[in-house]
């Protein structure tokens, strides 16, 4: 059963700055939070959950840890307070495609990823940045009539959430649909069915391209496209429809759930009379060519978490299938499950599409689909070969411990693993897999705690901190608490009537499931 989750989330932009990882290191902070044994079948049970997930929860032991000062922990905000949470940006102009895995960095772990680069670092906390902010300006509140829109204009977003120093502007809103057959929880959200803005789509993610300067910085035009997750992990038990469906024109098979978001359109629609792959690709296509016929380099730079790193790699197979041979596509995801059959891993690889995967070892959505099931049949091809309906994962994988962090609780919390601001702290430490979390991490800690528990009590960071000033109410002038009615530029306005696709019904009048780029 799915969890009932409004999660909020808040975003504080930050750089990473060069860091030598030679040396001598700083010996990690033992913290243990209090647990009880007083009730053995709680333990026991809390135990087989974790040995199910292959979550690694320790019982630490309740006398205090040698070498531990509380009076250090006393002082950790004054310092932390007093670091700024950007420094300088490396020129990274003549080694991007290097830094993006274009000669093999990501795939020969040793290279890039184990150590980790400190270049590549920073574009992977930038890029997960990209994708928290589908969260920040995600309007959760049930009781809006603008409940799964945008808070902002595009032309405001980076603007409000702090992302402007990051050098990108926003060009292109994306809106999804699903099925009438397929609707997950997370898109029946609202209480005001007759009243909400849209009955049938959500804001999904958005466009992006770098200015000038940040160009001129990495070396090329490159374009963004974040796409947003689900609201909580639990929801992927529900949402999750084992069955693959057909893409290309080979014997790639994606998750049917996947593709029907992001393929979905229906004419009786004000938002998605265009499908959220129509939508990307014309933009995408659009600004490829005007920046290709001023000559420049142009870099197509795909990511997302949970459910938006899975609508990354289609929109990635997409794109490669399409765009000029020229144009260089990557994904960097965070906690993305996996999306298609062997063929499709094989296919997007020969494209040339470079993917990096982020996922954190305690977190259970990078396992699914195929929780269990999936974990013993590829364990099987080398005697009964290839299986078309296995799904795998696609590109190099970047795995991060929960553990590493002296910050984090260590006990079972599926929503914290799961939770992109867990993810970006610990890429922000992470340093390699036998030292020690990164002592002069830049990024803000308290940003863990937006929409979960996961900081150690010591720091003092409230759980779940970050919601609109008195949950979205205003005083009016008469001393009545009420919803403030929304900026009309922040009002979210229907799309111009595309063309519509050739395409075919699926179980559904309106409905419609469109076959990718012309199939």
């Amino acid at each position: 059963m799915a969890l009932s989750s409004t999660t909020i989330f808040n975003h504080i932009p930050t750089q990473n700055d060069t860091v030598s990882i030679t040396g001598s290191q700083p010996q990690p902070l033992h913290l243990h939070r209090p647990f009880s044994t007083n009730n053995n079948s709680t333990l026991r049970f809390a135990n087989s959950l974790s040995n199910f997930f292959h979550l690694q929860i320790q019982t630490p032991p309740t006398s205090a840890v040698a070498g531990e000062n509380p009076s250090n922990w006393d002082s950790f905000p004054d310092e932390k307070h007093s670091t700024p949470t950007t420094s300088p940006k490396e020129v990274i102009a003549q080694k991007w495609r290097e830094i993006h895995g274009f000669h093999g960095g990501w795939e020969e772990e040793d290279a890039l990823l184990n150590p980790l680069h400190p270049w590549l670092r920073r574009e992977i906390v930038k890029y997960g940045e990209f994708a928290q902010a589908t969260y920040d300006a995600f309007d959760f509140d049930s009781f809006s009539e603008y409940c799964g829109s945008c808070r902002y204009n595009a032309h405001h977003l980076f603007d409000k959430l702090g992302l402007t120093k990051n050098g990108y502007n926003v060009t292109k809103y994306i809106y999804a649909m699903s099925s009438h057959i397929d609707v997950p929880t997370w898109l029946q959200r609202s209480n005001l069915v007759d009243s909400t803005w849209s009955k049938d789509s959500n804001w999904m993610g958005y466009v992006a391209v770098s200015d000038d300067d940040e160009s001129r910085r990495i070396g090329r035009r490159d374009i963004v496209v974040a796409w947003r997750g689900t609201v909580a992990p639990s929801e992927w038990y529900e949402d999750f429809k084992r069955k693959l469906e057909p893409i290309g024109n080979r014997e790639a098979k994606v998750e049917h759930g996947f593709l029907s978001i992001y393929s979905s359109k229906s004419e009786s629609t004000r938002y998605n009379k265009s499908s959220a792959s129509e939508q990307v690709m014309k933009e995408v296509k659009k600004l490829v060519e005007m920046y290709r016929q001023k000559g420049e380099e142009v870099s197509v730079t795909i990511t997302g978490h949970s459910l938006g790193g899975a609508l990354a790699l289609l929109n990635a197979y997409e794109a490669a299938a399409t765009l000029p041979k020229e144009v260089s596509i990557s994904v960097i995801s965070f906690g993305a499950p996996r999306v298609g059959n062997h063929a499709f891993r094989d296919e997007i690889h020969d494209m040339g599409v470079r993917t990096l995967r982020v996922v954190i070892k305690q977190d259970m959505v990078h396992r699914m689909p195929g929780l269990v099931l999936n974990e013993s049949l590829e364990k099987l091809e080398d005697i009964m070969g290839t299986l078309e309906w296995v799904y795998t994962h696609v590109g190099a994988e970047l795995k991060l411990d929960v553990k590493s962090s002296p910050y984090l609780k260590h006990g079972i919390n599926l929503a914290g693993f799961h939770s992109l601001e867990t993810y970006l702290h610990l890429v922000d430490g992470f340093l390699s897999h036998t030292t020690p979390f990164r002592e002069n991490a830049r990024r803000d800690v308290a940003l863990v705690n937006k929409g979960c528990d996961m900081l150690v009590d010591k720091l003092r960071i409230p759980q779940c901190w970050y919601q609109l000033a008195h949950k979205g109410l205003v005083c009016n002038d008469h001393g009545r608490w009420v919803k403030p009615k929304r900026e009309v530029e922040d009002i979210p306005s229907p799309m111009a009537l595309d063309q519509p696709h050739q395409s075919h019904v699926l179980e559904s009048d309106n409905v419609q499931f469109q076959p990718l780029f012309g199939t």
